[in-house]
């Protein structure tokens, strides 16, 4: 069974979506502060983090880059609407997904069941690990290695580096990046794309100012090259 850690410190909103997750199945631990959340995230091990950028007693951007240096566990992020800046300081700390307040609790579940699946999935087998120059990945183990040593990826990190390099020399279009890795219920700021794309070039590229792997298809998408 898979648990969820929700770190939320309005007592309501963290009881509804407590009685909602609970009712689809998981096991929910709530946390309202920043410290308790990464003491609950250590202890438990959640699959998931629900995450609220407003909380008292560690920044919910500094708990999001402690979460993300120690694990690949997906992050949902939870903004109050019209805060993009916060969207995408959080997804370039490592963050996979957000939603924004006000929201349904339907939307809610759909993006916790849709990363959990993405998190799980797996392509392939060890006989079939992808390669593209000093590039290895083995989509198995969820391992990415350059030149030899392992690279942390995140599973969205992991699923939009797997399905460059499978079609490598091809022109991916954005809206089939998004739609591939983010699924048909994704609704972001189209930044979102550009955001992983910068993460993955940081930490694969010798120079992420001058990408010589994934590059820029400007006005269409993006494309890997060896």
């Amino acid at each position: 069974m898979h648990r969820i850690l929700v770190v939320e410190d309005e007592p309501t909103l963290s009881e509804s979506l407590q009685y909602q997750l609970e009712r689809e199945g998981y096991q929910v631990v709530v946390a309202a502060d920043g410290h308790a959340a990464f003491s609950e995230f250590r202890a438990r091990e959640p699959s998931l983090v629900l995450l609220d950028l407003m909380i008292p007693k560690l920044a919910g951007l500094d708990l999001c880059r402690l979460l993300r240096a120690e694990s690949t566990v997906p992050i949902i992020i939870l903004t109050a609407k019209g805060s993009e800046s916060e969207k995408v300081a959080g997804l370039e700390l490592g963050a996979d997904d957000y939603v924004t307040k006000p929201f349904l609790m339907r939307e809610l579940v759909a993006r916790v069941r849709a990363n959990l699946r993405r998190a799980s999935m797996v392509v392939g087998n060890a006989e079939n690990i992808l390669s593209a120059g000093d590039l290895l990945i083995d989509p198995d183990r969820h391992i990415v290695q350059i030149r030899g040593d392992a690279v942390r990826m995140t599973p969205k990190e992991f699923a939009l580096l797997q399905l460059l390099v499978e079609r490598k020399g091809r022109l991916l279009t954005r809206d089939f990046l998004i739609d591939e890795v983010w699924g048909p219920e994704f609704n972001g700021v189209p930044t979102t794309l550009d955001v992983h794309i910068r993460r993955l070039r940081e930490k694969i590229e010798k120079d992420p100012r001058e990408p010589r792997h994934i590059v820029t298809v400007r006005g269409l998408g993006y494309k890997f090259l060896e």
